[in-house]
């Protein structure tokens, strides 16, 4: 599934309700979506997209390649023992879910997509058809506690044993106002420990300024523009958690068999685990 936050909302409130979306308005989910090869985009999000690529023209690597360390984190996970799955900002229906991976290892995992646009969860209802242990929920990365209380959540995750929070190309639409840092330390105060945070991050730290500036003029319309940060402010979101090695890198290299792809890293990504109490 491709990414997309929510509207504003502060910490503590409920996620605010969606009416509808206009089709003329570009939509950062949708522009991933055609970035990925998808379907689901109109022509606002091509135009978009195509304004982005010639700036950047990775990008659309960069998103397959995104998708890409997706599946080998959850992959990794499930070597760790994880069954179960939080994937916030789950965006449009993609190839090779979290589920389907989780389940090739351990056929009982757990999982629950978290999206705040209607018409997503609504894709991803569709796709679960109701399976057992599988949920899509209405939620917004910027209401934390709200998110963490909703009854699909509650009702198909343990958050008293071990679970993968997934914030895979997300926490980039959240802006300094929105403070990441904190959402992000407000759910793993609620995690087992044992539990892990993956992260993907977009960066412009390898572009030059003039690609950077037109990078996000491509977003600049779009319904939430994204937010590139550098690899330092990426790792100091996860600061309070254990890294997994080898920390916050380059997302095409991480855990990759072989060497990376050449270009620039357009991507921070990486994981960190939940310690256990101090004494």
């Amino acid at each position: 599934m491709t990414h997309i936050p929510g509207t504003p909302a502060s910490l503590a409130g409920p996620a605010p309700v969606q009416d509808g979306f206009d089709q003329t308005l570009p939509n950062s989910a949708r522009i991933y979506d055609y970035l990925l090869g998808g379907k689901d985009h109109y022509q606002a999000d091509r135009q978009a997209a195509k304004k982005l690529l010639r700036a950047v023209p990775e990008a659309r690597q960069a998103a397959l390649e995104n998708r890409a360390f997706l599946k080998r984190m959850v992959r990794w996970l499930t070597g760790q023992g994880i069954t179960q799955y939080i994937d916030i900002g789950s965006g449009l229906p993609a190839a090779h879910p979290v589920h389907e991976a989780a389940r090739a290892v351990h056929p009982a995992a757990r999982v629950v997509y978290a999206d705040h646009d209607d018409v997503v969860v609504a894709h991803a209802r569709a796709l679960l058809d109701g399976a057992p242990g599988l949920a899509a929920v209405r939620a917004d990365l910027r209401s934390p506690r709200d998110l963490l209380t909703r009854p699909e959540i509650r009702d198909t995750i343990d958050l008293g044993k071990p679970v993968a929070v997934l914030l895979i190309a997300v926490v980039h639409f959240l802006t300094c106002d929105d403070d990441p840092g904190q959402v992000i330390r407000v759910i793993t105060d609620r995690l087992a420990p044992g539990s892990y945070v993956a992260i993907s991050h977009v960066t412009a730290d390898h572009l030059d300024p003039g690609a950077a500036r037109a990078a996000r003029a491509a977003y600049a319309g779009a319904s939430v523009p994204a937010v590139p940060r550098t690899r330092a402010e990426v790792a100091a979101l996860l600061a309070h958690l254990d890294p997994v090695p080898p920390g916050i890198t380059d997302g095409r290299a991480w855990h990759r068999p072989g060497p990376r792809p050449d270009g620039p890293a357009l991507f921070w990504a990486g994981a960190a685990r939940v310690p256990a109490p101090a004494r």
